[in-house]
């Protein structure tokens, strides 16, 4: 038997959490881990007590053409990164690492290029999150040491989606 390498492991569970998800355009799920110990989960999906796009049977950014990566006040769902945040205090977050695996709604393959959007971005900055794991396919993944979005602040630039 292979043992399955730890950082697949974690985008593994992460691809699991995607799957709660109820956006009908693309669903991810994000792991929050600190000293091999798994702090946090979330997933995409509207506020509670609010319908999901899922049981409505609409995406108002598809409905409207919205390219991914621009007018996310748009969407309806909190993103997976963001749920996986709130759940858990900026304490337990210091210096962790949030891995997220992303599944495009239709084809149930992997997002391509799948990167957190500028406001999550944000927030992983301020939540103290020090890597971020990027399922890429099964097997590969990039590594996002969050410094670079510190020190590269493309928002200076006027870019926004990814």
């Amino acid at each position: 038997m292979t043992r399955r390498d730890k950082e697949n492991y974690y985008l593994d569970i992460a691809e699991t959490v995607a799957e709660r998800g109820t956006c009908i355009r693309r669903n991810y799920g994000a792991i929050i881990v600190k000293n091999d110990v798994i702090i946090s989960t979330g997933y995409v999906g509207s506020p509670r007590g609010r319908k999901n796009c899922s049981d409505l049977g609409i995406c108002v950014r598809q409905k409207n053409n919205i390219p991914r990566g621009e007018r996310y006040e748009m969407c309806r769902s909190v993103h997976a990164e963001a749920n996986a945040i709130i759940a858990v205090s900026r304490e337990k977050m210091l210096d962790s690492t949030l891995y997220l695996a992303g599944i495009e709604y239709e084809t149930g393959e992997y997002v391509e290029n799948a990167m957190p959007c500028s406001m999550c971005k944000r927030l992983i900055i301020n939540a103290g999150i020090s890597r971020v794991v990027i399922r890429k396919n099964k097997n590969d993944y990039v590594v996002v040491d969050v410094q670079e979005w510190i020190d590269n602040d493309l928002s200076l630039q006027g870019e926004f989606g990814y």
